[in-house]
């Protein structure tokens, strides 16, 4: 857990809903960045960095989860039908546009912009946290929605229409702000303030925000493993190689002092619990595992089930259903099913991942697998193996490392590597178990990215086929409509990612 500070609640969180790119009210601290009445970096990102991780703990893994296949819904509920009906509109999930432009860009750009007129204090590393964690989101709104707004964007009240760019260029022009950042990292002055405590993911350590920025970008270049652009991939990846600093060595996370209290509990946490007594939500009681994945982990003979679900409450046994609102009532309600499990659901005061060394270790195993980072078939093979046998501790499976070996010496395609004759397969199945419950909106891009697993299914109710993106925010298309591209329902289940 990291150090305790000062816990900055995040005021009138539902604002995000009714408002969107161009709008000033919310967490808006400052409209010149050079002449700054009420904020400075020290406490702006702190601010930026809680409102990341919340969106990524909540939204977007619940997201990722159900697209995922993962989760599903009781018959003694009605919520979650969009999912089940694959009923993605304007206003399906809109918060994650509307978030990551209103709160998270914002903050972020305001700190990348900061100058110190007095000349007293250096804010280069403040600078290049910024720009990592800009990329870190703008890689999510490209991979979800395509074009979005990035030249012209966070600009406050200067421009509060801006223009689309081209999803290839933002994610390319994002590549090159991670270079920009490891440099001003590398090449701090003196007098460069650092953090500390308001950086609540890394408190100020320099060689990890590094190793963050190196993987990032990892990641955005394994996402354009399908462009046929290997050569600007190798050219970046040498970047890498070159700044020495290698990439996450453990979980990124953060925690600006969660506790178990109203609006200061961990944000995946508070989803499923409420403060104080700790008793189940109603989301925790409408969100169950569904048949498939259950299916798979007992198939597989994965000691992770007892950690990612819980037994039923009425028959002590790890059951799942399918995806559907037509779900028969005997046998099929919340006390029949299993739920998220405690390897998820630690604490209040659990750290709130953001990154998970399991997913550096699985992207890494693949950019081996393809070439793209050297040690051959045996490298990546040992990445692989690392991958599980790290998904097993953080988990909290009795005895990991020798259960995690048990697990993958198995002959079981996808489970064991020399069993798996397409490697990549086996990777992404492997990356599909490790990150079910945390940064699961990983799970539906690699699935739309690699097409695995191979045999996940869709919702009856749905029309058969998963969606490949997020449709742009209502509220976006009626305060910005000469700008957002132009878009249908259909859309949301044809208009494939640029890398695809």
């Amino acid at each position: 857990m990291k150090k305790q500070m000062i816990f900055l609640r995040i005021t009138a969180m539902t604002v995000f809903f009714m408002t969107v790119i161009g709008c000033d009210d919310f967490l808006d601290v400052n409209d010149n960045p050079n002449d700054p009445p009420v904020s400075t970096p020290s406490l702006t990102l702190p601010v930026a960095e809680q409102s990341l991780a919340n969106l990524n703990a909540t939204s977007m893994t619940y997201l990722g989860n159900f697209l995922a296949y993962n989760w599903a819904t009781p018959s003694n509920w009605s919520a979650n039908a969009d999912f089940a009906r694959y009923n993605v509109t304007s206003n399906f999930f809109s918060n994650v546009f509307e978030t990551s432009y209103v709160d998270i860009l914002k903050n972020l750009t305001y700190i990348e912009h900061f100058e110190d007129e007095t000349g007293a204090i250096d804010y280069t590393m403040y600078r290049a946290i910024a720009l990592v964690l800009k990329a870190y989101q703008y890689q999510y709104l490209v991979d979800l929605y395509g074009d979005v707004p990035y030249t012209e964007a966070n600009k406050r009240g200067e421009n509060t229409t801006p223009t689309y760019d081209d999803a290839e260029f933002v994610y390319n022009a994002n590549i090159d702000a991670l270079t920009a950042a490891v440099e001003l990292l590398q090449n701090l002055p003196e007098n460069a303030e650092n953090p500390g405590s308001q950086d609540i993911i890394f408190n100020g350590d320099v060689s990890h925000w590094l190793q963050f920025a190196n993987t990032i970008k990892l990641r955005m270049l394994v996402r354009l493993s399908n462009t046929g652009q290997d050569s600007y991939i190798n050219e970046q990846i040498d970047l890498i190689d070159q700044n020495g600093a290698g990439y996450i060595d453990m979980t990124v996370s953060a925690n600006p002092g969660y506790s178990d209290n109203e609006d200061k509990q961990s944000p995946f946490y508070g989803y499923f619990r409420l403060p104080s007594t700790n008793e189940e939500s109603d989301r925790g009681d409408f969100t169950v595992a569904s048949d498939f994945t259950i299916n798979y982990l007992l198939d597989t003979n994965d000691d992770r089930i007892a950690r990612l679900y819980t037994t039923s409450a009425s028959n002590d046994e790890y059951k799942g259903v399918e995806q559907s609102t037509v779900l028969p009532g005997s046998g099929f309600t919340s006390n029949d099913l299993s739920k998220v499990g405690p390897g998820l659901l630690i604490n209040a005061e659990q750290d709130q991942p953001i990154m998970l060394l399991e997913e550096s270790l699985l992207l890494q195993a693949e950019a081996t697998a393809r070439g793209y980072l050297p040690g051959g078939d045996a490298a990546a093979e040992e990445l692989y193996h690392m991958a599980i046998s790290e998904s097993f501790a953080r988990l909290g499976v009795e005895d990991p490392m020798q259960s995690a070996i048990d697990y993958y010496d198995q002959p079981i395609k996808n489970v064991s590597w020399s069993s798996s004759p397409n490697k990549i397969e086996a990777i992404i199945t492997q990356k599909w178990v490790a990150l079910n419950g945390t940064s699961s909106i990983e799970l539906w891009i690699e699935k739309i990215r690699t097409g695995f697993p191979a045999d996940l299914p869709v919702p009856v109710e749905s029309n058969g086929t998963r969606p490949v993106r997020l449709l742009y925010p209502a509220s976006e298309i009626a305060r910005n409509s000469n700008n957002v591209p132009q878009q249908t329902t259909q859309d949301a289940f044809t208009q494939q990612p640029f890398w695809n």
